[in-house]
């Protein structure tokens, strides 16, 4: 199935990489697609490497594996950058998006990429002016939508309001502070085109 699209999250735990794949996930299967959203362990606890994945296809999947080429990586952390195969299998083709305010130059150094698109975006930054507390995740759902074409910024708002609206009910600052980091992200995130070096 070539339409498959991948997406490989990491972050630590208590930063939401669990949440957002699934929120992406269910905001793609709302829109009449189908979906995978699924996340990897290691030691179950804060602050623990954790990955995240997604899988989208406007066809039925039927594969049931983890995800070793994807096309984006989304990284929550940009520490992991130092201690984890971030960039494993990534394709020729594919994205990076990083929680970051680092260049994309000094990214695609570190990272030793050749021509995969670089993004980043400052979420931490974002989620704490906005919801007071480091939590990068809806941020980067944001910045996620803006640089694929997998579903629409509306579509994804649409659904994490209704989402965030049943878990927060009466706590309307929380959902509006969490719709205002995924539209600030989205527009925000800088994009930066493969080198080819």
């Amino acid at each position: 199935m070539s339409d498959i699209f991948e997406v490989r999250w990491h972050g630590r735990g208590g930063q939401g990489a669990k949440t957002a794949a699934l929120l992406f996930g269910d905001a793609i299967m709302s829109t009449g697609k189908y979906f995978q959203a699924f996340p990897e362990y290691g030691p179950e606890r804060m602050g623990a490497p954790v990955q995240a994945f997604n899988r989208s296809s406007a066809e039925p999947i039927t594969m049931h594996c983890g995800i070793k080429e994807p096309k984006v990586v989304v990284i929550l952390d940009p520490t992991l950058m130092e201690t984890q195969p971030v960039t494993e299998g990534l394709k020729a083709d594919g994205i990076i998006l990083v929680n970051t305010n680092a260049s994309a130059d000094s990214l695609r150094k570190k990272l030793n990429l050749k021509n995969q698109k670089i993004c980043t975006v400052d979420a931490s930054g974002i989620s704490r002016e906005l919801l007071g507390k480091e939590l990068p995740n809806t941020p980067m759902l944001g910045a996620l939508v803006r640089v694929t074409d997998v579903i629409g910024i509306d579509d994804l708002i649409k659904f994490v309001e209704k989402t965030l609206g049943k878990k927060f009910k009466g706590k309307p600052e929380v959902i509006k502070g969490n719709i205002d980091s995924i539209r600030r992200a989205y527009n925000e995130v800088k994009v930066t085109d493969g080198g080819g070096k």
